[in-house]
């Protein structure tokens, strides 16, 4: 019986467990990866922002905003340069006319030539001319309506890319949709004049040693930083957008993509107009609205796309909730145990009605017993 104990092992005796060789592993979840997450993910992300876009309809969605932003143009023109020209003269001497050129000079770098000289550039002079005295009138206040109709075509393909179409009713998100556009237009009047003096001052700042040089850098500087701008406020769209706000750094990366693919648009746009104007090919006196649409459509795709790609990265890694976020979901929390708590008291309490004691009748007090003259008591007995 004892022969069929087996005898303690000495521990050191046994083999060692062999170790994988150089480059194997037991678990391939632990083999170390060549290229980081984020970098490994960026192709499939980009296919399910291609894929979520399609399932959204980005090209209706592209198209309304081209239709709204083509009827808000002159409402917008009108909006701006009339009431700057309230303030132009706080900044100095020809002001409404050096902000003029910049517009028309940025135009003329992001749309074909034909669209600023037939409709850009004119809608510019008509508003320099009549556009502060319609300013007071009450065209003005129906225009901020129209105006802020690329506006609020903007905001519904933000919140619905991000699912949230559901969380505002449909009349407040057009209110909010006007509340932003003026916004938009009183932070345009104080910025234009500043984006379009600011190469002035610059000159005039830098000593006569550093002029040429500092002309050149503000040459080749200018239009690089007003694309920064314009994606600082893109992405501060992306944010106050939504009815729940993702933290602003998180939507940059959503208005590059849009920047990078507006831009590459209107290349290939210029390039297409101009191949289809020397081949003679043209919609005659149709060719430059619809060109001016080919922009604007391309314009709200780049910006549709955009949020879209920033959904997708908030699908992939969600973001961390904010203080107040937190502080509101522990005030929610703390207050739904209270009215849980309470929710329990009334089935605590008797559910039987409730009754008033009978008042019964008092009995009179008995009277002691008479003793009868022929009985006598029983503790006389």
């Amino acid at each position: 019986m004892l022969d069929t104990i087996a005898p303690p092992t000495d521990p050191q005796s046994e083999p060692a467990p062999k170790k994988p060789a150089r480059g194997a592993h037991a678990d391939p979840l632990d083999a170390p990866t060549s290229r980081p997450p984020v970098l490994r993910t960026i192709p499939r992300l980009l296919w399910r922002t291609i894929t979520k876009s399609w399932d959204d309809s980005i090209f209706a969605m592209s198209a309304q905003a081209a239709f709204w932003q083509t009827l808000s143009l002159p409402p917008l023109l009108l909006g701006i340069l009339g009431s700057l020209g309230y303030i132009a003269g706080w900044f100095g001497p020809n002001t409404e006319q050096i902000i003029s050129d910049r517009i028309i000079g940025f135009a003329e770098r992001t749309f074909s030539q034909n669209v600023v000289d037939e409709i850009i550039t004119p809608t510019v002079d008509n508003v320099l001319v009549s556009g502060r005295a319609e300013v007071i009138s009450l065209g003005f206040l129906l225009s901020l309506w129209a105006g802020s109709s690329a506006m609020s075509s903007f905001v519904d393909s933000i919140v619905v890319a991000h699912g949230q179409h559901n969380v505002r009713h449909a009349v407040t998100q057009r209110l909010f949709a006007l509340w932003l556009y003026v916004c938009f237009l009183v932070l345009s009047v104080f910025t234009l004049p500043l984006v379009a003096l600011g190469p002035t001052y610059v000159r005039e700042v830098v000593p006569d040693a550093w002029r040429e040089t500092g002309s050149q850098l503000v040459d080749y500087g200018y239009f690089p930083a007003v694309a920064v701008l314009l994606l600082i406020g893109l992405t501060t769209l992306y944010r106050v957008a939504l009815a729940n706000p993702l933290p602003w750094h998180r939507l940059l990366c959503g208005a590059l993509l849009a920047g990078a693919v507006f831009w590459l648009a209107s290349a290939v746009l210029r390039w297409y107009l101009s191949i289809i104007t020397q081949t003679g090919y043209s919609y005659g006196a149709l060719a430059t609205p619809i060109a001016f649409l080919l922009f604007t459509f391309f314009l709200g795709f780049a910006i549709v796309i955009g949020a879209e790609f920033n959904s997708i990265v908030q699908e992939t890694w969600p973001a961390n909730p904010s203080k107040i976020d937190q502080v509101r979901d522990w005030v929610s929390a703390q207050t739904s145990d209270i009215t849980d708590q309470l929710k329990t008291v009334p089935k605590r309490l008797p559910t039987g009605p409730i009754r008033k004691p009978d008042l019964e009748a008092a009995e009179p007090p008995q009277s002691p017993p008479r003793r009868s003259p022929d009985r006598p008591l029983d503790s006389e007995r």
